[in-house]
């Protein structure tokens, strides 16, 4: 799914052979393009995420998407990439945007996959199908023209983000839809036409874009991305879900399994693989990433023994430390009043120190020694601190010196065992202590004279 802030230019672009080298989840599933937008298929013991590109530039503010790359694994943790396997001039009606799509095997055994595209015709994204024997393809366009359109009966506002599920007995359903407009459908067999109404689903709470759409022990389960004030920030969107005992719906809300990400864009995928769950997602997280440079991860996913999901923990530290400053309260002795506190612990990998794209906390015009502190409601096992600098040429400047502090239960005392506290710029400056328990962390800052200090991201690692 993409948050629509400007059309992607129109490109076409050759698929891409190559085999890129393995790489290790929860970082980025790869470092050696940017991806997003992930669907997830399991075909016999490997799992296979399908994703988009995003080539914007550095500091680019529309999305630049012209292919689909498939990744693969057979343990969950690292994954192979097969290269760009399906493109926008793979459809001879279309010219641009290659957005969200998902990958479902037919009762032919061949595998469909639905993609989000700018078609040349009236309007502006369509829904096309592509097919292929394997899944790796080769995929060539299986209809000849788009699935949905805005000409479609009762179509979404915006019609993109396909999900496809096959249910028990054989029946196909696709759900999609953006601007608040979630719509669904049945499939016939041939898997590229409609059998059916266009109808709208009810009880779908805040639903913004981007479903996904699966089955557990009888139940129906929808995820998708919500932009409400009740889970994200402005701009920025979490997953809630929603169950329901009819494919179709109606839908029951049942809460929030993933908080918004360092993106302001969120997109689910939700797969069980060798007997783990997973939710696999996409963040800005990656070196030089950003809102239109996303990079596709995932985590594991627990269950309650209700059915209900419990809410994924962002593993965004290196080698899937798992990163405490996503769950904290940051709090501080002072912040500037057009800065923004909240920044440190939104999961951002900043491009360099003076890269407060996503907000920055900083403290001018104070000096001295000032703090910033997280906070849990219980007892937290931290070992490890890495602190991205904010640098503006101005006012705020690299601190003299930092240290890391804990409370006690009575009083705030330096971590024990503490190795440096690097005050480099334009880098996560890793600071190691021997483990302490504590419900509160605490980051001194001191400045060098005549200036103010910032934070770009702290995260607190376990």
């Amino acid at each position: 799914m993409s948050r629509l802030r400007a059309l992607a230019a129109l490109f076409a672009v050759a698929l891409l052979p190559a085999l890129a080298a393995p790489a290790s989840a929860a970082a980025p599933i790869t470092t050696s393009i940017y991806t997003a937008d992930p669907a997830a298929l399991v075909a016999g013991d490997t799992l296979y995420l399908y994703t988009g590109r995003d080539e914007a530039p550095a500091g680019g503010t529309n999305f630049v998407m012209r292919d689909w790359h498939v990744f693969s694994s057979t343990d969950g943790t690292s994954f192979t990439g097969h290269g760009a396997r399906l493109s926008v001039s793979s459809f001879p009606w279309a010219g641009a945007d290659a957005w969200a799509s998902e990958v479902e095997r037919g009762a032919d055994g061949r595998y469909y996959w639905y993609v989000s595209v700018n078609g040349n015709g009236p309007g502006w994204m369509n829904i096309g199908v592509a097919v292929g024997d394997s899944p790796l393809g080769p995929f060539t366009d299986a209809k000849g023209g788009p699935l949905i359109s805005d000409s479609t009966p009762n179509s979404s506002p915006l019609n993109i983000d396909p999900t496809v599920f096959t249910d028990d007995d054989g029946q196909v359903y696709m759900y999609w839809g953006s601007y608040y407009g979630l719509r669904a459908a049945k499939l016939r067999p041939d898997m590229v036409t409609l059998d059916g109404p266009v109808v709208t689903p009810q009880g779908v709470s805040n639903f913004w874009e981007a479903p996904w759409m699966f089955k557990r022990n009888g139940t129906y389960y929808l995820a998708y991305a919500a932009n409400d004030s009740g889970c994200s920030a402005p701009n920025y969107a979490c997953i809630r879900y929603a169950t329901a005992s009819n494919p179709l719906g109606p839908w029951t809300h049942r809460g929030v399994v993933l908080d918004q990400v360092s993106s302001t864009t969120n997109h689910p995928a939700i797969i069980e693989f060798k007997g783990q769950w997973y939710m696999v997602y996409h963040n800005a997280a990656a070196p030089g990433g950003g809102n239109f440079r996303r990079s596709v991860t995932l985590d594991k996913l627990y269950w309650n023994a209700d059915g209900t999901m419990q809410k994924v923990v962002q593993t965004t530290g290196p080698g899937g430390s798992q990163n405490l400053a996503l769950s904290a309260t940051p709090s501080t002795s002072y912040v500037s009043p057009w800065e923004t506190l909240g920044a440190i612990k939104d999961g951002y990998a900043p491009t360099g120190s003076a890269d407060h794209s996503h907000g920055a906390y900083g403290n001018w015009p104070q000096q001295g020694t000032q703090w910033v502190e997280y906070q849990w409601p219980a007892a937290q096992s931290v070992s490890r601190v890495e602190t991205y600098w904010f640098d503006d040429d101005l006012g705020i400047d690299l601190p003299a010196s930092c240290q890391v502090q804990y409370w006690n239960g009575s009083a705030y005392v330096n971590v024990p065992g503490q190795s440096a506290c690097g005050v480099a710029p334009h880098t996560f400056n890793v600071t190691t202590f021997n483990a302490v328990t504590t419900t509160r962390l605490r980051l001194n800052i001191t400045s060098k004279s005549g200036y103010s200090t910032g934070v770009l991201e702290w995260r607190a690692l376990s």
